[in-house]
C-alpha cells in the first residue's frame, strides 16, 4: 500500500485469529486463506497482510466480516489522513 493510498484497511489481529474462514468468505475477492485456514491478502505486498486496503465496492463485506468475526480479530481502519 503506497503512502498516497486512501482506502481504509481490514487489520487482522494476529493474536486473536484462529482461522475460522468467516472473512474468507464474506470477502472472497480481498483474502483467501492459506494452508492453515488463516487470512492472506490476495494483490497485496506481504507486508500489507495486517493491515490490507479494501476498496469502495468491498467496503460494505468488510463492515459484515468485522461484525461477523467469531473471535473478534478484525477491525476496519480509517483512510490515512493525507
Amino acid at each position: 500500500m503506497s503512502e498516497t493510498d486512501t482506502r481504509p484497511r481490514l487489520h487482522i489481529d494476529w493474536t486473536r485469529c484462529d482461522g475460522r474462514g468467516l472473512c474468507t468468505e464474506l470477502l472472497s475477492g480481498v483474502l483467501s486463506r492459506d494452508d492453515w485456514g488463516y487470512p492472506i491478502a490476495t494483490g497485496t505486498a506481504p507486508r500489507s497482510r495486517s493491515n490490507v486496503p479494501i476498496a469502495p465496492h468491498d467496503e460494505e463485506a468488510a463492515l459484515d466480516a468485522v461484525a461477523l468475526c467469531p473471535t473478534l480479530a478484525l477491525r476496519l481502519l480509517s483512510p490515512p489522513v493525507p
